[in-house]
């Protein structure tokens, strides 16, 4: 998920940053005023997930008025996973 634009496993296609900035104010969607330390990683995701998360960050992006990406969206999906399962409040 690089976007350095090699195939990593993804069947072909970059899935990577989509030319957007992921280290503008921790979440890569725009200016905020959290401060959080990112660390780039790669991931491999179903087609299905991807298409789902893509879809959600331009419901988001609609709604609040600030671009989303994939990026972003993973770490609101993982946020969510780890706060239900009791290892972040």
């Amino acid at each position: 998920m690089s976007g350095c634009g090699h195939d990593h496993g993804n069947g072909g296609h970059d899935h990577g940053n989509g030319g957007h900035d992921h280290g503008n104010g921790g979440h890569g969607h725009g200016n905020d005023d959290h401060d959080e330390e990112l660390k780039e990683v790669l991931v491999s995701l179903e087609v299905d997930q991807i298409a789902a998360l893509e879809e959600m960050a331009k419901e988001y992006a609609a709604k609040l008025g600030q671009k989303w990406d994939l990026s972003a969206m993973l770490r609101v999906a993982v946020g969510h996973f780890l706060t239900k399962m009791g290892k972040m409040a």
